[in-house]
């Protein structure tokens, strides 16, 4: 239990054989605790015993556990009193599945930093030598337009690259100039031997995440069954269990990612409050076991802004060299508490830079199990290193709530599985409409159908702004005004306003919509009517060529002067 004066016990001084437990504030807390050693050593009983007391002390948690056993055991010290505030996520309960969707309701200034996290989590899991520059700039695209559509996840993003009308629904919704313009301008433009090669791998790699039924009943639904800057202002209890054995390292890490992810913006959010609100907000403490799982390059970002918004970050992990350089460069410079067990060689070089003069690397390889040296955090500035041995495992209290706690959690934060595919089965269902209805743009089959459909017109009309429909008596004189009248409506349609027409494909069509030749009467009318419009314009057409089956003239006629023509203007 924690003190009057909010220290938390966690060691005990063994200088002299004098035992003295000690412990730290809650202030210094927020600069952090940061714990590195082999397995075996008691670096999850650390976190345990300090996790432990933050629950029986009403303070708000989260603990990601991508082994399962600590996760598992704090079910058993949650107080009759808290059940109520606990959420127990665990992705391997199929029957029950949470909603997470890491793409929900994030503001326009707070989108880079998903995307930062979602692409360094991608990157960390399948490599940077498999993931492209182009790849990761197609992806980063189709996240950032997916933030700005309503309800959309990450089973979107598959359905982005392969839908057309899903696409141009999103598409439609996107505000940001240059995420539009992207997908407007240069996906449109992509050749289909290009889009063969970059898509396909997208959507292999993200669909090893989306077609497995245990993560796609998580992530696939829309609305999140957790508020996280609601369990951090209320002091809720968030457990994570991410057991690699039952939920696969890969679905885990990235998970774990997207909760890190999550926690951190809902973190900085608190920054909206206010110097005086957030004053008055409490701390939480985000835990995180062999951290450096989720550990992507914008976890360097959340060590040095955390402590701003009242989020104390207690991460641990195996050995040094297990952290990309950034982020080690960003643990080393913003932890405040430094503990180490026994390293191995390699760490013992990097870690006797911290400690010495007082500790050496021999000290730092043969620490025996629980001995720890230590920087520790104290009214804002580190001590000297020291020794300590850590306090042992708490004991099991003698009656536990953990099936209540789990029985509750299920109720208030989980649904059915079957509700749940059936709800993502509407929404694969309710997309096939959408942008049916929509302003589309052409595909490449069509961009080249028009292209060799222009190329084979002999004879091209000007195109000129769409003009009110001929009258219907027009229509009764002459059959060719019914196949022009056609044109003009299939030309108004059109997006293109620069589409030409054809005067052998109007002769064509009326061909075979009338096959009975203009009466005299009506041939005469027309003559007349050339005649009389020759006058005032340069065309070279002979009424006689009215007679013919198709016009031999080799001039370009304007369409609005064929209008007047057939209007008898």
């Amino acid at each position: 239990m924690a003190s009057p004066n909010n220290i938390t016990y966690f060691a005990e001084t063994d200088a002299r054989n004098e035992r003295v437990k000690f412990g730290i504030k809650d202030e210094d807390r927020l600069r952090h605790i940061y714990s590195v050693g082999k397995t075996g050593m008691g670096k999850s009983v650390l976190l345990e015993n300090l996790a432990i007391q933050d629950i029986q002390n009403g303070n708000g948690v989260a603990f990601l556990d991508p082994h399962g056993k600590t996760a598992d055991l704090l079910l058993d010290f949650i107080p009759e009193k808290r059940v109520k505030d606990v959420i127990y996520f665990a992705p391997f309960d199929i029957e029950h599945p949470i909603a997470f969707n890491v793409m929900e309701d994030v503001g326009p200034e707070r989108r880079h930093l998903v995307v930062s996290g979602l692409m360094s989590a991608f990157e960390k899991l399948f490599g940077e030598e498999s993931f492209s520059d182009r790849m990761q700039y197609i992806l980063q695209n189709t996240i950032l337009a997916l933030l700005e559509y309503p309800g959309a996840t990450m089973l979107g993003i598959n359905r982005m690259l392969s839908d057309k009308n899903y696409r141009n629904a999103v598409i439609a919704n996107i505000t940001d100039p240059s995420v539009k313009n992207y997908w407007t301008k240069e996906y449109a433009g992509y050749t289909e031997r290009f889009a063969a090669e970059s898509i396909p791998a997208i959507q292999n790699k993200i669909g090893q995440f989306t077609s497995n039924p245990l993560i796609r009943n998580i992530i696939g639904q829309q609305k999140s069954s957790f508020d996280i800057r609601e369990i951090m202002d209320e002091g809720k209890i968030l457990i994570v269990n991410l057991s690699k054995g039952l939920v696969g390292e890969n679905n885990a890490n990235l998970l774990g990612s997207m909760l890190v992810t999550k926690i951190y913006l809902a973190a900085m959010s608190r920054a909206n409050a206010g110097p005086q609100e957030l004053a008055k907000l409490p701390n939480f403490y985000l835990y995180v076991d062999e951290f450096q799982s989720f550990a992507n390059k914008s976890f360097a970002d959340i060590l040095s802004e955390a402590r701003k918004y009242k989020l104390s970050l207690n991460i641990t992990h195996q050995y040094v060299e297990q952290m990309a350089e950034e982020v080690r460069a960003a643990v080393f410079g913003n932890v405040g508490t430094m503990i180490s067990f026994r390293v191995g060689s390699f760490d013992a070089e990097i870690l006797e830079k911290e400690f010495a003069p007082v500790f050496t690397m021999e000290d730092l390889v043969n620490l025996g199990k629980y001995q720890i040296y230590l920087k520790l955090m104290i009214d804002g500035v580190a001590s000297q290193p020291f020794s300590a041995t850590t306090l042992p495992p708490a004991p099991l209290p003698e009656v536990s709530f953990r099936d209540q706690t789990v029985a509750m959690s299920r109720k208030n934060y989980t649904r059915s599985k079957a509700e749940v595919e059936k709800a993502i089965v509407d929404w694969h269902e309710s997309e096939k409409k959408l942008g049916a209805n929509k302003e589309t743009m052409p595909t490449k089959e069509e961009d080249a159908n028009r292209a060799n459909k222009k190329r084979k017109q002999n004879k091209i009309i000007p195109a000129v702004p769409i003009t009110p429909a001929i009258p219907d008596e027009k229509l009764k004189i002459n059959p060719l005004a019914k196949a022009l009248e056609e044109a003009i409506k299939a030309k108004n349609n059109t997006k293109n306003k620069e589409e030409t027409i054809s005067l052998k494909e109007l002769s064509r069509k009326n061909k075979k919509r009338d096959k009975k030749s203009p009466s005299p009467q009506n041939v005469q009318a027309l003559k007349e009517a050339i005649e009389k419009a020759k006058a005032n314009t340069n065309i070279k057409m002979d009424a006689n060529d009215i007679d013919k089956k198709e016009s031999k003239s080799k001039k370009e006629v304007p369409e609005e002067t064929l209008r007047k023509i057939l209007q008898g203007e």
